[in-house]
């Protein structure tokens, strides 16, 4: 049994399965590059448009190299690749996070060191980072958890003060898988750290296809070194086929160019639901809403966190009722790793993270998607009021 309740019939999913939408500009896309690829002279070399693709990302994001690859988890371990980390060599990442990332870190070798959130978000708490930085510490990976930007000046700060002793600043290597189309204070994401990695799977706010992923970087030998790598090493590296397919590239080109309308439409979504909800945490204390932050903010998940008194249980009963009364899926908050991997456990065995879990138990994540209508997302919200207020009567 879920935790919305058996059978329950939802009018919106827990999560929507594709996070924006084709157009026919997609579909026409896809048949040019498929009816070009069947004469035999041609076939699905992709180089052309894969470059063009990399090339137009690379604007997107204000950096000189973009690398495209057919997944962000690819991007991720091919990227850790390039630090070539040895052990006792450390890399410090946020505890709430979905396991690739850091399953990438543990690939390499190094040692992977959680960091708690920043107090109502969920983001690494550059505190708490400082906290674990020493003589070891190669790289913070970071990820702008859930299209909320992380603080991005004070984590390279942290790294001008606390350099390793023989490599210098740590580098900032950037998971913006759910943050595609975000900016932080330095410019868009994927212009700040060493390596930004993006995710186009099918649930992200522009995908090719389904899977695909991309690493952007103002350092050109790690460009080049990852374009080796992802074509059997090019006569050099020990690498593989983590290759683009053409018509991957052809679809992704055009989500690019619609992924500002894409964005700005969730935005507008996410903020236009806080307002109707706005009162709603004056009268639950505890209850924390989404900051209206602009592009800082792309609610890839709209993230609400419950009263920390109410735990779990309250969290998966107002889940309940929205399933159960009003047929609104909502996801609960992602665990920290640590609890949700079991290699991941075993390699950061006795590192507590207190405040981590209780921000995933108190996290809920309602249905949220650009297309939505605003009578749907005030309905939606009326029933997160209604849900929420329910079980707030039951703690008073």
């Amino acid at each position: 049994m879920s935790a919305t309740g058996a059978g329950a019939a939802l009018r919106w999913p827990d999560q929507p399965a594709l996070g924006g939408w084709y157009t026919q500009d997609e579909l026409d896309a896809v048949m040019e590059a498929l009816a070009e690829s069947a004469d035999w002279r041609t076939g699905f070399r992709a180089k052309a448009r894969e470059i063009a693709f990399e090339d137009a990302f690379a604007v997107h994001a204000a950096t000189p190299f973009a690398v495209a690859y057919n997944g962000a988890g690819t991007a991720m371990d091919q990227v850790l690749a390039c630090l070539d980390l040895k052990s006792g060599d450390e890399v410090i990442s946020g505890a709430l996070n979905f396991p690739g990332p850091h399953l990438s870190v543990l690939r390499t070798g190094a040692r992977l060191l959680l960091t708690e959130p920043t107090p109502g978000s969920f983001n690494l708490d550059p505190g708490h980072v400082e906290a674990l930085m020493t003589g070891r510490t190669r790289a913070i990976l970071v990820t702008h958890m859930n299209g909320q930007v992380a603080d991005m000046q004070a984590l390279l700060d942290l790294t001008e003060r606390h350099p390793h002793p023989e490599h210098g600043p740590a580098k900032i290597v950037v998971d913006a898988a759910r943050a595609i189309g975000a900016e932080t204070e330095l410019g868009p994401v994927g212009r700040a750290g060493w390596a930004t990695v993006f995710s186009f799977q099918s649930k992200k706010g522009m995908t090719t296809l389904g899977e695909g992923g991309m690493a952007t970087t103002f350092d050109e030998q790690l460009a080049v070194r990852l374009r080796r790598l992802r074509s059997f090493g090019k006569g050099r590296l020990l690498g593989s086929n983590y290759k683009l397919s053409k018509l991957q590239a052809a679809v992704g080109l055009v989500q690019l160019r619609r992924l500002p309308e894409m964005t700005e439409r969730r935005i507008r979504l996410a903020e236009q639901r806080t307002e109707h909800l706005r009162g709603l945490d004056a009268d639950v204390p505890g209850l924390v809403l989404p900051p209206a932050a602009g592009r800082a903010h792309t609610h890839y998940l709209y993230n609400l966190l419950l009263p920390e008194e109410w735990g779990a249980a309250g969290r998966d009963e107002v889940r309940r009722l929205l399933a159960t009364r009003h047929g609104v899926g909502a996801l609960a908050g992602e665990r920290p790793t640590h609890l949700g991997h079991e290699l991941i456990a075993a390699a950061t065995a006795g590192q507590h993270l207190p405040a981590a879990e209780r921000t995933a138990e108190r996290a809920l994540h309602p249905c949220l998607h650009p297309l939505m209508t605003e009578a749907e997302n005030k309905e939606i919200a009326e029933a997160i009021g209604d849900a929420v207020r329910t079980v707030a009567a039951h703690h008073t």
